[in-house]
């Protein structure tokens, strides 16, 4: 069995196995809320959600432990982390 990180998405905890990555930790809290696939907002508020997977569309851009721009499809989710999606602002 593989290990578990546990993290935060928006506020709520999320527990996925060890190595995923944070855009895979979005999805899973988005399907547990079932909520829209959000990473982050356009310039005009329109909701955007990973596209690419791999780092090229820039879509899935999050804030992670206050750092923002952060490529969740390029980060790996560690114990502890803090995500902040688009799905907080206004």
């Amino acid at each position: 069995m593989s290990e578990l990180v546990t993290l935060s998405v928006d506020g709520r905890n999320v527990s996925v196995a060890a190595g995923t990555s944070v855009a895979a930790a979005i999805t899973v809290a988005a399907l547990a809320q079932h909520a829209p696939l959000v990473t982050r907002r356009s310039v005009s508020g329109a909701l955007r959600g990973p596209l690419c997977g791999m780092g090229i569309c820039q879509e899935c851009r999050v804030t992670i432990d206050g750092t923002p721009h952060r490529l969740a499809c390029q980060s790996v989710c560690a114990e502890g982390m803090h995500i902040v999606t688009g799905n907080t602002a206004p």
